[in-house]
């Protein structure tokens, strides 16, 4: 009794797992995906300043992996939550990870040999990763997984490592954990662009979208931080910034704002500026929204390196002799303009969690129409539910930037704890 189960690790739930420990409450941090670290560990660089997404991300991952109270469960996912605040049992299946997690030192050789390549989610599409392999270089824990679905069983594998630990047969476990408390930071998904049909992603090789250019322009991604054309792997000399792709759009029942878009695709923007001063850039947007500390001022530095903000959003995207083609009215000027672009990058929106639906049914609480998880109250009370003693957090509300899903974390870690402390001194 007394401990904290926190469901999602990125950056939300890392915050939490480290602000609860750090009172001295035991936290059990369940993570789907091979490593923890979420979304921010695709990122390259952060807004208003730049700094290295990693650089801030890594240490807090480390800071989490060696916690003596915090027990990281990745490749898991919650079966059951039952019971009360201060009396939870959740159970959580441990999925097979094909390697002794023990023996594995994450030296790689494994997964130099293996002769297979297949989509690497990771790298949103852009790159290729092997049957068995590590997410990103930086991954916590600092372990292997075997993809068995793309294993052929070469058994390559299995001779190459020394210390033995890749595994023929695995079947995972299940785990029983009591609680105090729970801390839900399940996070986000981002919109699937092929549902806007007349923009052409993944039928016009040279239309991407904001992640794809992420991992394009991280000096670790797949292109080694170098931006290029998908039809012919040509430097663009021209690019145009969609915005709102799946955000404010009430066709597709998506009639929020996404937060993050507009600052992202200023990042990116000036961030190619900077290596390649002469590259067009266009930015067609509904409304700017430099919300936060600091954006108004990045807004005005975008403007003054030379990248265009164009009030208008095209109709569709085509393909036209060597590049694209698209029209575009301002709505400012009420002039129509062609637009030739080399490359297009669509400005992707946040959508809730995939299995934010599943969770909500575990533990008996509600979902707002949009999808995320609805709050006991949007202004007064934030990361309370209408279950005492399950609490939400960063994107699992509402779309947010990560200084907002820290603070999130963190305000929800608080609330955990002290559920753990009445029920520790009860």
């Amino acid at each position: 009794m007394g401990n904290v189960v926190v469901v999602g690790a990125g950056i939300a739930g890392i915050q939490a797992a480290l602000d609860i420990a750090g009172h001295g409450i035991h936290v059990h941090l369940i993570e789907r995906e091979p490593s923890i670290g979420g979304h921010m560990a695709q990122l390259d660089k952060t807004f208003p300043t730049n700094d290295c997404s990693m650089c801030i991300l890594s240490p807090k991952m480390v800071d989490v992996e060696r916690h003596p109270l915090i027990t990281v469960h990745t490749c898991s996912e919650v079966e059951t939550i039952a019971g009360e605040i201060g009396n939870f049992t959740v159970t959580i299946k441990e999925n097979p990870r094909y390697v002794d997690s023990v023996l594995c030192t994450g030296c790689g050789d494994c997964v130099e040999i293996c002769p297979v390549e297949v989509y690497n989610r990771f790298d949103a599409g852009v790159g290729v990763r092997k049957a068995i392999y590590k997410p990103h270089a930086q991954a916590v824990p600092d372990i292997v997984v075997k993809d068995a679905e793309h294993c052929i069983e070469c058994g390559l594998c299995y001779d190459i490592c020394g210390p033995g630990a890749i595994l023929r047969k695995d079947e995972g476990k299940r785990v029983t954990i009591n609680a105090a408390s729970i801390v839900i930071t399940t996070g986000y998904t981002v919109f699937d662009a092929r549902n806007k049909e007349q923009f052409g992603h993944l039928i016009l090789p040279d239309v991407i979208t904001s992640l794809e250019l992420e991992r394009m322009i991280n000096a670790s991604g797949p292109t080694g931080g170098k931006i290029k054309r998908l039809s012919n792997g040509a430097v663009p000399k021209s690019m145009v910034f969609i915005q709102c792709v799946g955000s404010r759009d009430i066709s597709i029942d998506r009639p929020y704002c996404s937060c993050v878009c507009c600052m992202q695709a200023m990042k990116n923007a000036i961030l190619i500026k900077e290596k390649s001063p002469d590259t067009e850039i266009t930015l067609c947007y509904m409304d700017i929204r430099a919300y936060g500390k600091g954006y108004e001022e990045y807004y005005e530095r975008a403007k003054a390196m030379g990248i265009r903000f164009l009030r208008g959003m095209p109709g569709e995207i085509r393909a036209d002799h060597n590049g694209l083609i698209l029209q575009v009215e301002n709505s400012e000027t009420s002039e129509v303009l062609v637009l030739h672009p080399d490359l297009v990058v669509l400005s992707v929106g946040i959508g809730p969690s995939d299995n934010a639906a599943g969770i909500a049914a575990k533990c008996g609480i509600s979902l707002e129409a949009t999808g995320f998880f609805k709050p006991a109250h949007d202004a007064v009370d934030t990361v309370a539910t209408l279950c005492p003693g399950i609490y939400v957090a960063g994107t699992a509300t509402a779309p947010r930037d990560i200084p907002d899903s820290v603070a999130s974390g963190g305000s929800a870690a608080m609330r955990a704890f002290i559920d753990a402390v009445r029920t520790r001194s009860a």
